[in-house]
């Protein structure tokens, strides 16, 4: 998955006396894109550095997070930063197929939700002060009401529907063109085995049933934690799709399963193990078995 970047560790650990150095990665951000050079030929992904920037005034950079020890810092540009060799790319772009280093990925799809939360919080949303930054933790802080704001992250699950030697595959009506599988946000007021039964309810008119939790994957691009779970049909099998969501919704036979082309996601994780293991089971902390 797209956070399977060992043998590189993600750190993200706020440091607020974090100073960019010379070869420090810069994230430029600007409307959903990235500054970056892609070689298109090679497969490769690189950031610009401060040492490439010293022509602009990058003031008040914030510090993100490190992965191993490069230390990555953010920049509120606009698309008119021109750099040589370098130019804007949105998330979409970096999802159509695999670059290297994987771990620059990753660091987009991880920055993306600090970046679109600290854009999204420069305002107190309570007095409309503007924020500022904590000293000691992530947060933003209102200098006039005092109300503080730490990033959120979206409780989500990902859902293989079982029947027998069949797993309940999806597409989606717009977006995202490859199979899929039942998906959807918590709810307030719910549990997450809750969400589990209703979306499926809601996508495919099927009641479940042997909840079983599988793992976990951080998606940035929603500001996501997904969840993973394998459950059983519960009574009558017959799918009553969700036409103003999905386009397509169908019990496909294991060998029949085609998988998504890139293996970043929970998702397609899940149906790989289903398509390849005939004995998929579970023990009782929720952890498959062969």
């Amino acid at each position: 998955m797209i956070q399977d970047i060992k043998p590189h560790n993600l750190i993200n650990n706020y440091n607020p006396q974090a100073r960019a150095s010379s070869d420090s990665p810069i994230i430029i951000h600007s409307n959903g894109k990235f500054l970056l050079h892609i070689d298109e030929d090679q497969k490769t992904i690189e950031y610009p550095r401060y040492k490439d920037l010293s022509s602009f005034k990058l003031e008040n950079l914030t510090y993100l997070f490190k992965i191993d020890e490069e230390e990555f810092f953010y920049y509120p540009g606009d698309e008119n930063i021109l750099l040589p060799g370098f130019d804007f790319y949105d998330m979409k772009h970096l999802r159509n197929y695999y670059l290297d280093p994987k771990h620059y990925v990753f660091a987009a799809y991880t920055a993306i939700q600090l970046v679109e939360w600290y854009e999204g919080t420069v305002y107190c949303g309570k007095c409309g002060s503007k924020n500022g930054n904590s000293l000691t933790e992530r947060a933003r802080i209102c200098p006039t009401c005092g109300k503080v704001i730490y990033p959120r992250i979206n409780p989500a699950v990902i859902v293989g529907v079982t029947n027998g030697d069949k797993l309940l595959l999806t597409k989606y009506k717009v977006g995202f063109a490859h199979n899929a599988l039942v998906a959807g946000f918590t709810e307030i007021g719910e549990t997450v085995e809750e969400t589990v039964q209703r979306e499926v309810m809601e996508e495919t008119g099927l009641k479940v049933k042997n909840i079983r939790y599988y793992k976990s994957q951080p998606w940035g691009i929603a500001s996501d934690i997904l969840m993973g779970f394998f459950c059983d049909v519960d009574g009558d099998s017959t799918i009553t799709m969700d036409e103003s969501e999905l386009k397509y919704a169908e019990w496909v036979a294991r060998e029949d399963i085609v998988l998504q082309p890139l293996e970043y996601s929970l998702t397609n994780e899940m149906m790989k193990l289903f398509k390849y293991n005939n004995h998929l089971t579970f023990n009782t902390e929720g952890h498959h078995n062969n």
